[in-house]
């Protein structure tokens, strides 16, 4: 006996949110006989040219992972927003994941764990990834926004100060610049925290538009340098410190990125995902690789996500 969302040629990837393991062991084991029928028939609409159902239920599993994952996120989403003074603990959790990512590197640099340019943008791809996913847990109050946006603020001021030498981190400093200086905080790191900071509050949870420049800095632009830096022996024409493969990467990466966190926001109802904005997001990711490849003389931290946010304002609907 198959869900009626599951019957048709196409399967609506609304169907794996509304058969979402609701949280009981027994709505899972009722799931188990229709699962491997959604999957299949989901991947088919999703890529029809894919033969084989090893292949088929392969892809089926990714998308649908997405949605399950998404619907658990909102479940815990509604607990923690029923808590008195929600916004102030989840803000304080916030700055705390924040500087705790830059403390982990922190001690990475210190120990010369990781390779220093492979550390730096491994903390450039989580942090506003990370910071993203707490999102979510914020009320709906007009002040939550802006206290999701102290851990920024917080962090700005951190890289102004090291950068103007008022107080010294040198391990901080090697994990997170390009070349070991203390003045280069001062462009590309601060840039990077500006462009989330506007993207947390002009565009908050409410639009992919911040989400999808978000996703395209921190995904797209971090995998990019780390693919093309090892695999990019073929450069572009027109910059040659640059390659194909570090621009598929960010086009890549940048999509996937963005797709998960739209389905996360959309299943915590902030929005709509319909196909459009899932499209839409792909030729956000594609401009910003784009713009990533051009020898500009502006950091890529500021041009990549002001590219995307110029893009989603023109093509998003919301």
């Amino acid at each position: 006996m198959f869900p009626r969302e599951c019957e048709g040629v196409s399967v609506d990837p609304r169907c794996f949110i509304d058969l979402k393991f609701r949280g009981d062991v027994q709505n899972l084991v009722a799931m188990a006989p229709v699962s491997v029928t959604c999957l299949t028939r989901f991947s088919q609409s999703c890529c029809p040219q894919s033969q084989g159902l090893w292949k088929r239920i392969s892809v089926g599993f990714l998308c649908s992972s997405v949605m399950v994952m998404s619907s658990g996120w909102a479940s815990a989403v509604e607990a923690v927003q029923a808590s008195p003074l929600s916004d102030y603990v989840v803000a304080v959790f916030t700055l705390t994941g924040a500087l705790g990512i830059l403390q982990f590197f922190d001690e990475l640099a210190k120990r010369d764990f990781l390779e220093k340019t492979l550390s730096r943008k491994l903390c450039h791809i989580l942090s506003g990834l990370v910071f993203m996913l707490f999102w979510p847990l914020f009320s709906t109050a007009p002040l939550a926004k802006y206290l999701a946006a102290f851990a920024l603020v917080a962090n700005g001021f951190r890289m102004i100060g090291l950068g103007l030498g008022l107080w010294k981190n040198e391990s901080l400093v090697k994990a997170i610049s390009r070349g070991g200086s203390r003045r280069e905080l001062l462009q590309g790191p601060l840039y990077y925290a500006i462009a989330i900071l506007v993207a947390t509050l002009f565009f908050w949870r409410d639009s992919p538009i911040g989400i999808c420049a978000i996703a395209t800095l921190c995904a797209g632009d971090g995998f990019a340098d780390i693919v093309g830096r090892k695999y990019g022996k073929l450069k572009l024409p027109y910059n040659s410190d640059k390659s194909y493969i570090g621009s598929v990467a960010f086009f890549m990466l940048a999509s996937l990125a963005s797709t998960v966190y739209i389905a996360i926001f959309s299943a915590c109802g902030f929005f709509t995902a319909t196909p459009g904005v899932y499209i839409t997001s792909l030729a956000v990711a594609l401009a910003g690789a784009i713009v990533e490849g051009l020898p500009l003389p502006i950091d890529d931290n500021f041009t990549v996500p002001f590219t995307a946010i110029g893009v989603g304002m023109l093509l998003f609907p919301f």
